[in-house]
């Protein structure tokens, strides 16, 4: 997290909705073997709780359960030139939207699981064009079969960290042709973070 407390937020709708919006982070631990991250899928409830799984053989499955976990998604990111700003004698800057979640894991137990694989695919299954591919297609030999290979795991938050650094800093001009600039080297989305938040 951004040492600047200009940067950050208690907005929990907005630390939902960008949890939902990227859907996809990393898990860290310190394991016995040192520090190790997993690259997973999440999905939020709302309530504070975050859910994913992992392989059954990943380095981060034996030790989850009962530990202390950080999970981080990041947003849009970008580099700011100085050309946007009023004053060119300066440095540049990175703007990006991140977020660090801390808190205690616990396993899924079967029944825990089979649900969240059926909210995921239901949950990225609705963001693609045409028809939905359904979780009933899969054979049950498949489907079993994935189903011992994976562990369930669920995060409940204890603290929020976010850092959303989208040139607060600079006046209302400066911001929208932050905007702009980012826009034109093909970041639209950060350019609405600088523009909806920074405003």
């Amino acid at each position: 997290m951004h040492p600047n407390p200009l940067f950050r937020s208690n907005d929990r709708k907005r630390l939902e909705a960008l949890i939902g919006e990227v859907s996809f982070g990393t898990v860290f631990l310190t394991t016995p073997d040192g520090p190790r991250a997993a690259h997973v899928p999440l999905l939020s409830d709302g309530s504070g709780r975050v859910r994913f799984h992992l392989a059954r053989n990943n380095a981060l499955t034996p030790h989850l359960f009962g530990a202390r976990a950080l999970i981080t998604v990041n947003g849009p990111d970008g580099y700011v030139s100085p050309r946007w700003y009023d004053n060119r004698d300066t440095v540049p800057t990175w703007d990006y939207v991140a977020l660090e979640m801390e808190g205690p894991v616990s396993r899924l137990d079967d029944e825990a699981l089979e649900r969240l694989l059926h909210d995921v695919i239901e949950t990225f299954e609705e963001r693609l064009p045409g028809t939905p591919w359904i979780a009933s297609e899969s054979s049950e030999r498949v489907w079993a079969g994935l189903f011992k290979g994976i562990v369930g795991f669920e995060l409940n938050v204890r603290e929020w960290r976010p850092t959303f650094k989208v040139s607060q800093k600079k006046s209302s001009g400066e911001r929208e042709r932050i905007a702009r600039g980012l826009e034109a080297a093909g970041n639209p989305r950060l350019a609405e973070w600088v523009r909806e938040y920074a405003a």
